[in-house]
């Protein structure tokens, strides 16, 4: 038995410019965190006794005999790219629901290639993790998907990234002081909207519309690198990220139909009259969590007034893809 465990993401600014279509020539840059919610994969060789040769289970549970059969997209071609010949039951277990905005679709192509290379004896590097993902994602399964979240779940951490035009990326760590990382968690709250969406069916639009958004994708990746002075500076206030985020959220939303909806905007607005600094929709938008970013003097109210929702609780800057269980022998 192999276990992997990789983290899922907030990405607090320059979403929209790690789209290959525009950083291959305009760059990008992103800012973010990995947060201590996670996605564990278990791989493992099935033994010969059972009807069907491979047991894929996820929200669904799949019994199939070849890895052609696969529905999964991700297991499908992973599997078939690696070459697994020997019946093998792949299981999925997550902290937080898919589709919701942290980047769950890459931390589970991150932790399955993990942990199949695990598998076969042979030890991933951060690096090699994300470039894999992006390479799988993007241009095997060709999904509408950037190529930050992959890297997120690779590396972990609280980092800022940049996305050069020929391809390759940078992941430079956000330093800051344990008292101003404590001072940024403590002014992040997360809440699921329960409403679920397809990502690639936004981002698709996204990309569709790169060309004619120019102007709020520079303006984005500004954000980002204002954002990475505003945590890196002590003297500067941490209420500027609220202004940035509902800068970021009224440039998101022009970026193509479907990023919010009617419901989500009038939790936004609700957030905000609560006391809320700033909030936005993560991911690529249409559902999924809202980051509100407010003083803790204020979040009892937002509490309150958003109680029908849920909040999940968490920490930042949790490690990348891990191997938690290498029990190769084993079952």
């Amino acid at each position: 038995m192999i276990m992997s465990r990789t983290p899922f993401r907030i990405s607090f600014f320059g979403g929209g410019t790690d789209y290959p279509t525009w950083y291959r020539q305009h760059g990008g840059a992103v800012i973010g965190t990995t947060i201590n919610k996670y996605c564990y994969i278990s791989f493992r060789k099935l033994p010969p006794f059972f009807e069907h040769r491979h047991r894929i289970v996820y929200s669904q549970i799949e019994l199939t005999e070849t890895v052609d059969e696969i529905q999964h997209p991700a297991v499908r071609n992973i599997l078939r790219e690696h070459g697994v010949h020997d019946g093998i039951e792949i299981q999925h277990h997550g902290d937080l629901p898919a589709r919701s905005g942290l980047g769950s679709s890459s931390s589970f192509t991150v932790g399955l290639l993990n942990a199949l290379r695990a598998h076969n004896g042979r030890a991933s590097s951060p690096e090699w993790l994300a470039r894999e993902a992006i390479r799988m994602e993007q241009e095997v399964i060709q999904e509408a998907v950037g190529s930050q979240d992959q890297i997120w779940a690779a590396y972990g951490g609280t980092n800022f990234i940049t996305f050069h035009p020929d391809g390759r990326f940078e992941v430079t760590p956000v330093v800051m002081t344990e008292e101003r990382r404590q001072e940024i968690e403590s002014h992040l709250m997360l809440f699921f909207t329960r409403f679920s969406r397809i990502a690639e069916i936004v981002a698709a639009r996204k990309i569709r519309n790169l060309s004619s958004r120019q102007k709020q994708l520079q303006t984005m990746r500004q954000m980002a690198e204002e954002a990475k002075d505003i945590l890196q500076t002590p003297d500067r206030p941490i209420r500027e990220i609220g202004g940035l985020l509902r800068e970021a959220w009224c440039i998101k939303k022009e970026l193509a139909d479907g990023v919010t909806t009617p419901a989500v905007d009038e939790i936004h607005d609700v957030v905000l009259r609560a006391g809320a600094l700033g909030a936005k929709l993560l991911g690529a938008g249409g559902g999924g969590f809202m980051l509100v970013f407010a003083e803790p003097s204020a979040q009892s109210v937002i509490r309150e007034t958003l109680k029908n929702l849920i909040e999940v609780s968490f920490t930042i800057g949790s490690p990348g893809s891990r191997i938690v269980i290498y029990e190769p022998n084993g079952v």
